[in-house]
């Protein structure tokens, strides 16, 4: 079986694995799953001194490199592609011992990976409710008439992670004016008015805006006025 494409240079011994069937020409074992060539004549794993190695398959790159890295002994396995006309890897033969030590590596990676994850899904929430609890007293100081379960049910509707609304643009996020009163408003018209069912009975957009703005700046101005009241 000689090599029918050109390979690149590769550190240690070369497996292949057969498109034909292969007999070892020292011991006459056959057919051969994988072989090595020496002469340019098959020779199985046992007698070319490879037969203590296990089978890593290609796909895990991290794996693969850290097996390499413990093992001391390694081959690289190819196969020939007849329709690429060229050789692809198929995985390496690896110690056991060396395998198992890297997946051991890989694991505990895998787990400071998870904890990293988990302590950063925790700070992003504890930025997040802090974030929502300063939104919430923006809203209240802009609209001193706005109930408090309703000021932190709005800053936590605008402000959710991933939610494309104006809380987390950086208007919302900067806490201006225009953010603040804009996600009261989308609140007011949604909850407060018939603009839903409007939109549900065929309306279009803006002219259900427009007939609902009214009810929407009474809200507004109920809330705004009930704390000039207080402070007078």
């Amino acid at each position: 079986m000689a090599p029918r494409a050109p390979l690149p240079p590769l550190p240690g011994p070369l497996v292949f694995q057969p498109l034909k069937r292969r007999h070892c020409a020292e011991c006459r074992r056959g057919p051969l799953p994988l072989l090595v060539l020496e002469d340019s004549a098959p020779r199985c794993l046992d007698c070319a001194d490879l037969g203590h190695l296990v089978f890593l398959p290609r796909g895990d790159t991290a794996l693969t490199r850290r097996a390499r890295e413990e093992s001391t002994l390694s081959a690289v396995v190819v196969r020939f592609n007849r329709r690429k006309s060229r050789y692809e890897r198929q995985g390496l033969l690896i110690e056991e011992a060396a395998l198992a030590r890297a997946e051991q590596r890989c694991l505990a990676d895998a787990e400071a990976r998870r904890r990293r994850r988990t302590r950063d899904a925790r700070r992003r929430a504890a930025q997040d409710e802090l974030f929502a609890q300063a939104f919430a007293r923006e809203i209240r100081r802009l609209f001193p008439g706005c109930p408090p379960d309703r000021a932190r049910a709005i800053a936590a509707h605008a402000s959710e992670r991933g939610s494309g609304r104006v809380g987390r643009s950086a208007a919302g996020r900067a806490l201006t004016e225009g953010a603040v009163t804009s996600a009261v408003v989308a609140s007011v018209r949604h909850l407060d008015t018939p603009y839903d069912r409007l939109l549900m009975s065929g309306v279009p957009r803006h002219e259900a805006r427009r007939r609902i703005s009214p009810a929407v700046e009474t809200v507004l101005r109920g809330w705004t006025e009930a704390g000039l009241g207080s402070a007078g």
